[in-house]
């Protein structure tokens, strides 16, 4: 079997889908793309293509091994989000030839089904207790909200005030078993961090999200001594590479690998495992379109450190399309007492809706994220 041709579709709300052909009729769907980048990340995946046609894609660790290593250049958002979506494609094409879901070639699933969270705020967090109530009302045992909006390196505690009583209001609403995590979205700096992992450690999160941006990491030191929240991070790294450091000193307990960023399938399962040997959790970043979480939910199957997934179903960043529209067999992300059933379809376990996807490619996406600034007219973490 030759791959024979990539070709990538830039759909709304603000994803990249990719999908790989071959000389035997097997296609594979991937997911490339990073948030805002969308058209940096297709043309990317095109330069791969060169290393790519002609070849067996069932000789996926080689493949990946020459789009990592034969470009000389390697890893950030970019390069790596294009290997992630080629990658989701080859593992879809593999489980399909052999007729089998995706876990059943890693080893199998250790799990049945997994916890999934819903979104609860938006980048502005208002409202978020009515939210949360309607999702648990829906049967979700865990939520994730935005802390805060702007935070200066050095703010005034009614910007701290204002995150306490966003979170006292949720917590209310839920009760004391449901899990709520707190995004700090990488826009509070360390002096702030501290004063709100402090703060926060009385609502008994389920853990802290992002609390300084992952080139700040030594900043971790001083954070953990101030809360005994779980601190989760890593969507802004992109390979076992830079995981490493973080595992190594200690400063996680909880990974976040976006599996269409951090090298695909095959490099998310190998952080995975490296975390799980220092007792880690996985919670894979998916705030994404249907492939993305097809293949998380892959590597949540196989992964016995996997205890959360998050989803997009309902996000506010998906107003006019989600990820349900673009798939034929929707049930596969049917939802039953907050817990989602491992698929078991062959390949990643979903059928893509290729009419409707070339359909929405022809309206496409200009999709950038917000620029904020400071009540000084500087720049703001979004």
């Amino acid at each position: 079997m030759k791959i024979t041709k990539l070709e990538t579709f830039i759909v709304p709300p603000r994803w990249c889908f990719l999908k790989i052909e071959t000389d035997e009729g097997i296609t594979g769907w991937g997911e490339p793309v990073v948030e805002g980048r969308a058209h940096t990340v297709a043309a990317a995946v095109d330069e791969l293509a060169d290393y790519l046609v002609g070849k067996d894609p069932r000789h996926i660790e080689d493949l990946w091994q020459v789009m990592y290593r034969a470009g000389f250049y390697r890893g950030g958002p970019i390069g790596m989000s294009a290997i992630a979506g080629v990658d989701q494609a080859l593992w879809d094409i593999l489980g399909k030839f052999h007729g089998v879901p995706v876990h059943a070639l890693l080893g199998g699933q250790v799990r049945d089904k997994i916890k999934v969270y819903s979104w609860i705020g938006g980048d502005r967090p208002s409202d978020v207790a009515n939210n949360a109530r309607a999702v648990v009302e829906c049967g979700f045992k865990a939520v994730k909200m935005n802390s805060s909006e702007e935070l200066q390196i050095i703010d005034t505690f009614d910007k701290v005030q204002g995150v306490i009583d966003n979170v006292r209001a949720v917590r209310k609403v839920v009760g004391p078993n449901v899990g709520i995590g707190v995004d700090f979205h990488g826009r509070v700096h360390k002096p702030m961090a501290k004063v709100l992992a402090k703060e926060l450690d009385p609502y008994k999160l389920m853990f802290i999200e992002e609390p300084v941006l992952s080139e700040n990491v030594e900043a971790l030191r001083d954070i953990v001594n101030q809360t005994s929240t779980p601190i989760a991070l890593g969507e802004r790294l992109y390979s076992r590479w830079d995981f490493k450091h973080i595992l190594a000193g200690g400063y996680v307990d909880i990974i976040q690998p976006d599996a269409s960023h951090a090298g695909g399938l095959t490099e998310c399962r190998k952080i995975a495992t490296m975390a799980e040997a220092y007792d880690v959790a996985l919670a894979l970043h998916c705030p994404l379109g249907p492939i993305a979480l097809a293949t998380c939910l892959q590597i949540d199957a196989v992964s016995y450190n996997a205890f959360i997934q998050e989803q997009s179903l309902g996000i506010h960043y998906n107003k006019d399309n989600d990820l349900l529209d673009y798939i034929q067999n929707p049930e596969v992300f049917k939802y039953d007492d907050g817990m989602v059933s491992i698929p078991q379809e062959p390949g990643l376990g979903i059928e893509v809706n290729e009419e409707k996807v070339r359909e929405m490619a022809k309206v496409g996406h200009r999709w950038r994220n917000p620029v904020w600034r400071h009540a000084d007219g500087s720049v703001a973490e979004w």
